[in-house]
């Protein structure tokens, strides 16, 4: 509440007090608020919360008297590693700020703390985070659930109207071989019996006289959080952790958590809900498998009259023949006027370096060129008739020289001289004097005559035409 302050030389209820706008004072409460204070710790219960869709965090935090409305921003709150709920006793660490259009201050978090530790709460977060360090709640090591059990193991009580849900359910969708292995599912003896059904389940021997389950349910119905703290203890969430057997917890109502959810291999909000987990429908099963048959030939003759459509239609959208060429007619035109009109420049561009070179020429150069290559063009052809003429003497010389020896050499020569040559009946050269009586012809120079085979005597040879020889040569007598 503003003050006026009264002055003697001022009219009565005019104020020198400096004036705000909304936003002015809005701002200035903000700073002096963040400035105060800053980063700061509190401790209380989370009161209302909600879940923004962007991903937000909006919720309470309160003692027995007052409220501070908190916000956690949508990337402070992957960063969380407590999530807010309604209920628990925390220490959130953040900054103070405000909110103008609202008048309201507000906590922006980005810590959030369990308090006390000492506090059930605290506790059973220290065991989460300790058991999960450990792996056992890692999502690989969950086991696949059997598609339909012949043997179920149920772990709860036997006095309970958990067991007679769970039968009733049971016995509706498709009635199995059920085992009980009674146990207390609260108080001081729970954890240790829990823990003791599911081993005894898994000690139990394949074809034994007990059979082995193939699957276990552990159940109890709903209570308050000390009530359903025996499904919290190590010992039975190390027992569900360990067991070969896949394993449904259905502890409480869909809302309450404990830590055998996580460790066991499927979590079922009511024990009814573990037994429609655990088997199908029969009546489902034969239903579905009746449409199954009628469904998978629907199919195949769906799937052939959706391939012959198809291929109709593909046929109906191919292109035809002189649409596909259109396109490759088109570009050869295009690459014919491309062509000619290249060759006209390239003939063109020729034609000016050729103009560009002659013009280059001069006539006078060229003469004497041409004259001196004229008088070298005559030289040459002169030394070349001589050289062909001295050439052609040579080889004219030589042949007569070769034939002269040829001639002298030749046995038609010897035989002008007086020689003749015997031959016999086969037409044999006779070289010897032993054959003479083979002889049957002899070959003169001028001419061959026969011998006939019956006469002693060789008749001597008749006279040639030929011009007798100068001066007197002596008569030259028979070969023989």
């Amino acid at each position: 509440m503003s003050e006026l302050f009264e002055d003697d030389d001022e009219p009565k209820g005019v104020s020198n007090t400096p004036e705000f706008t909304v936003g002015e004072l809005s701002g200035s409460i903000k700073r002096t608020l963040e400035g105060a204070f800053g980063r700061v710790r509190v401790r209380g219960e989370i009161g209302r919360v909600m879940h923004a869709r962007s991903g937000h965090l909006y919720y309470d935090l309160k003692d027995d008297k007052n409220v501070i409305a908190c916000n956690t921003w949508k990337g402070q709150a992957a960063r969380l590693s407590v999530i807010p709920e309604e209920g628990m006793e925390v220490i959130v660490t953040g900054r103070l700020s405000t909110f103008g259009p609202q008048s309201k201050y507000n906590l922006n978090v980005d810590q959030v703390e369990v308090a006390g530790e000492g506090a059930l709460m605290a506790m059973l977060e220290k065991r989460k985070k300790a058991l999960a360090a450990e792996g056992l709640f890692a999502p690989e090591r969950k086991k696949q659930l059997p598609y339909l059990p012949e043997v179920i193991g149920v772990v709860t009580s036997p006095s309970g109207a958990v067991i007679r849900d769970i039968l009733h359910r049971l016995r509706d969708r498709f009635p199995r071989h059920v085992l009980l292995w009674p146990v207390a599912v609260q108080g001081q003896n729970c954890a240790a019996e829990v823990a003791a059904g599911i081993k005894g389940f898994n000690a139990l021997q394949k074809g034994g006289a007990i059979p082995r389950p193939d699957l276990i349910i552990v159940a109890r119905g709903g209570g308050s959080v000390e009530d359903l703290w025996g499904f919290n203890e190590e010992v039975v969430v190390r027992a569900a952790a360990a067991s070969d057997i896949p394993l449904i917890s259905a502890v409480g109502h869909e809302t309450d958590t404990t830590l055998i959810d996580f460790a066991s291999d499927q979590r079922a909000p009511t024990p009814t809900a573990a037994a429609e987990m655990a088997v199908p429908v029969r009546r489902e099963l034969w239903v579905g498998l009746q449409d199954l048959g009628h469904r998978s030939g629907r199919a195949l003759n769906g799937l052939i009259d959706r391939r012959a459509d198809r291929l109709r239609d593909l046929s109906r959208a191919m292109p035809r023949l002189d649409s596909l060429l259109d396109g490759p007619r088109q570009r050869v035109d295009q690459a014919d006027m491309r062509l000619r009109q290249g060759l006209k420049n390239g003939v063109h561009n020729r034609a000016l370096s050729l103009s560009r070179l002659s013009g280059r020429l001069q006539p006078a150069t060229l003469r004497g060129r041409i004259d001196r290559q004229q008088d070298r063009f005559d030289n040459l052809s002169q030394r070349l008739a001589r050289a062909g003429t001295a050439n052609l003497m040579a080889w004219r010389n030589d042949l007569d020289r070769r034939g002269g020896l040829l001639e002298a050499l030749s046995h038609k020569a010897t035989m002008a001289r007086g020689f003749a040559l015997a031959f016999d009946g086969d037409g044999n050269l006779v070289k010897s004097k032993v054959d003479a009586g083979r002889i049957a012809a002899i070959e003169f120079a001028d001419g061959r005559a026969e011998i006939s085979r019956g006469s002693a005597a060789v008749a001597k040879p008749k006279p040639t035409s030929a011009k007798k020889p100068k001066g007197d040569a002596p008569d030259q007598g028979s070969l023989f």
